[in-house]
């Protein structure tokens, strides 16, 4: 009798814990990060990544990241800082366009992690692009990521 009370307190606790994680799983994977569709949305994939100078001291101040949407048409880019300037606040900036100057958009201030996302619609069309670093180091590409 008493190794039936044991074996049931046992099989209770077991189901109890096998419900809880089956309960904390449910919840973990059920969420969704915002981040997994991306910084310009979930129909864009990365055509471009460049570094954006480097400062004094030998480190990379920046990365500018460009986009690019089938689905749209649309280009977007973004400017994060890098090396001791990594997910601090600081300013960066980013410009893109149609190569030919038109459907400028731009973006620049005091962010954490980077300015931007900036679009331009050119299917069918290169485009220009700029990134400036928290050092005041720039990168610009024209007649770039032509589709």
């Amino acid at each position: 009798m008493a190794i039936e009370r044991i074996f049931v307190r046992t099989y209770k606790l077991a189901t109890s814990l096998v419900g809880t994680v089956v309960a904390a799983a449910t919840l973990v994977t059920g969420a969704t990060p915002a981040s997994a569709t991306g910084p310009c949305g979930s129909s864009y994939n990365r055509v471009g990544v460049y570094n954006i100078g480097v400062d004094k001291y030998g480190y990379r101040t920046g990365v500018l990241e460009v986009y690019y949407s089938s689905s749209t048409g649309k280009n977007c880019a973004l400017t994060y800082g890098d090396g001791p300037y990594a997910n601090t606040t600081s300013w960066k900036g980013v410009i893109i366009s149609r190569a030919d100057g038109s459907g400028r958009d731009s973006d620049a201030g005091e962010y954490q992690y980077y300015a931007g996302p900036v679009y331009v619609s050119a299917p069918g069309q290169c485009i220009d692009v700029e990134g400036v670093s928290p050092a005041w180091t720039v990168t610009t590409l024209n007649d770039v990521h032509c589709g």
